[in-house]
C-alpha cells in the first residue's frame, strides 16, 4: 500500500473524483444511506486527506483527518473507507494507524475523536479508541463517539 497525505488544494481532479466516488459507493450505495456527503470539511485548509493506493495505483483506502474544532473539540478522523476488493487483508488497520499517526503529528496536544459505526466498536477499541457516548442514530445507522487519548 502506498500512502499519501494531501490538502484539498493539493488534490488533482482525478484524485478528488476517485475519493468522492469511493466514499459515495460505500457510504451511500453499499450502506443504502442517503446523506449529505459533501459537508465543506474537505476544503478546510487544515484538513488532511489520507489516500491509500494499491500496486496498480488505484485509490482503495481513504480517511479524512480534521483539525480540532472542525467536528469535535479534539482532532478527529472520519470518512474512513476501504474499497470492497481491498477488505480483509489488514488495509483498514493500516489506514487507521496512518491516520492516528498523522493526527498526532499535526495536533500532538489534542486527543483524537471519531464517530464510528457501532458494529466497528471492537475494531476501533483494538486501535486504542474508547467509547465516550451512548449509541445514537446518525442517518439511520447506529454510531458512537470514541476517543483516543494521546497523553
Amino acid at each position: 500500500m502506498q500512502w499519501s497525505v494531501l490538502t484539498f488544494k493539493q488534490l488533482n481532479l482525478d484524485e478528488l473524483y476517485e475519493i468522492l466516488k469511493l466514499r459515495v459507493d460505500i457510504f451511500i450505495v453499499e450502506q443504502n444511506c442517503p446523506y449529505p456527503e459533501l459537508d465543506n470539511k474537505d476544503r478546510d485548509p487544515q484538513t488532511r486527506h489520507l489516500i491509500g493506493r494499491n500496486t496498480q495505483g488505484d485509490i482503495v483506502a481513504y480517511a479524512r483527518i480534521l483539525a480540532p474544532g472542525v467536528s469535535y473539540p479534539d482532532s478527529s478522523i472520519g470518512r474512513v473507507v476501504v474499497s470492497e476488493q481491498a477488505r480483509g487483508g489488514g488495509v483498514a488497520h493500516s489506514l487507521m494507524q496512518e491516520a492516528i499517526s498523522l493526527a498526532a503529528q499535526y495536533w500532538p496536544e489534542n486527543d483524537i475523536q471519531l464517530g464510528g459505526q457501532e458494529y466497528l466498536k471492537d475494531f476501533y477499541q483494538k486501535l486504542g479508541f474508547n467509547p465516550v457516548s451512548e449509541v445514537y442514530l446518525e442517518d439511520g445507522i447506529p454510531h458512537l463517539d470514541m476517543l483516543y487519548k494521546q497523553n
